[in-house]
């Protein structure tokens, strides 16, 4: 039987759109790139995409920053976590936010995900038992889904805890008709290049918060009354003595960066919808052919829109380990790279983590990382494209079942 081959590139990124290039273009020939290097009554590029963003994603304020990790560690920063005070994040995630949990000073512990890779409530519930003194949840939205995040905000005012959400992955999402976010005190969104824009790095910190916007602004750089260039933070009633207060941090996002994200929000919706119709199509010829030895995560009661800009599966635990890594190898000598999130050298298994090790026992989440699998979704591949990689996933999948 004749075998399906991928040759396009998995790693393919979105390009910036023309306007983006040349908005750069100017900024490049003007010197222009500070974000604060603007004439009285000017706007600065960064300031006009936080405005933008801000009004996307239905926030008051919003900073931008050189990164979403910068982000993550702000948001903690603001929220008032003291060095060693522990934090309650998903056990499954990416190592940037343990990263950004240690760069805030604060000690990481893992809730357990489940098998649709979500922040488990119930172990949620139990950790805020057993850590009576942890008064910070950060809940991340790995791959852009979204737990019960009813749920999850009712056990942390419960408990007496401020919920922070990272919506790195999950920009376009909604969660009852609300912009992902919402739910706790703050969020952060990223424009890493594999993200949903695109500027290499950058990060958003968003919130309706005046206290916690002004001390990042402050944090971020905006030193010496700079938060008047600002158009998206409190007036200046909240920022006060903080320029003198607070550390500097330098973590401003450039002129040049913002440049390239305006243009991609406006075409964030269209985008949404090509990426939602090729996930739909691919996992139903995924689930037809291959459904009785894998299961795709579903979405929680509540997403009202989800933004599928990547697959993911679990193959079933009755796959040995072996005929796992075969199953990965087929996939990558017929072209299409497929990660296990379970990897030895995947940083978003928590074992990788030698810096914020788990201290409990993870088993849940461990025996789910051991058969979660992923794959990227370019944009710009072509639709037979996604039809090729169903065939080459089931194809690699029949062949070690043999």
């Amino acid at each position: 039987q004749q075998r399906t081959f991928i040759t396009r590139d998995i790693k393919t990124p979105d390009p910036v759109p023309v306007a983006g290039q040349e908005e750069a273009l100017e900024l490049m020939r003007s010197g222009r790139m500070y974000r604060y290097n603007i004439a009285k009554g000017e706007e600065s590029v960064v300031s006009l995409c936080e405005q933008e963003i801000a009004a996307y994603t239905d926030f008051k304020y919003c900073v931008a920053l050189n990164s979403c990790g910068s982000a993550l560690m702000l948001l903690l920063k603001t929220s008032g976590l003291k060095p060693g005070e522990e934090v309650l994040s998903n056990a499954f995630t990416f190592g940037a936010v343990p990263s950004a949990i240690e760069h805030a000073g604060g000690k990481a512990v893992y809730v357990e995900s489940d098998y649709n890779h979500l922040m488990d409530v119930d172990d949620l519930e139990k950790k805020l038992v057993m850590y009576p003194k942890c008064k910070h949840v950060l809940i991340s939205h790995m791959r852009g889904k979204v737990a019960d995040m009813d749920a999850i905000a009712n056990a942390c005012e419960r408990h007496g805890a401020t919920l922070l959400e990272d919506c790195a992955h999950s920009l376009g999402v909604k969660w009852k008709g609300k912009h992902t976010g919402h739910m706790g005190r703050a969020c952060a969104v990223s424009s890493q290049s594999y993200k949903m824009i695109n500027s290499g790095e950058g990060g958003f910190f968003l919130t309706d918060d005046p206290e916690m916007a002004a001390k990042c602004a402050v944090y971020a750089g905006a030193y010496e009354g700079l938060s008047g260039k600002h158009i998206t933070v409190p007036g200046p009633e909240h920022f006060g003595n903080l320029p003198n207060e607070l550390p500097n941090y330098s973590l401003r996002m450039s002129n040049l960066a913002a440049s390239v994200v305006r243009p991609q929000i406006l075409t964030l919706e269209e985008r949404i919808t090509k990426y939602n119709e090729r996930y739909a199509k691919l996992t139903k010829a995924v689930s037809e052919r291959m459904g009785n030895h894998l299961s795709i995560p579903v979405n929680t009661p509540g997403v009202t829109t989800p933004v599928h800009d990547s697959l993911q599966f679990n193959l079933s635990h009755d796959i040995t380990e072996e005929q796992v890594m075969h199953f990965l190898e087929a996939c990558a000598s017929h072209g299409l790279p497929v990660e296990l999130f379970g990897n030895k050298s995947n940083a978003r298994n928590f074992v990788n983590w030698g810096f914020a090790p788990a201290e409990d026992p993870l088993p849940q989440t461990g025996a789910m990382l051991s058969r979660a699998c992923d794959v990227r979704m370019p944009y710009m591949w072509d639709d037979s494209d996604f039809d090729d990689m169903a065939n080459v996933l089931c194809e690699c999948l029949e062949s070690v079942l043999e």
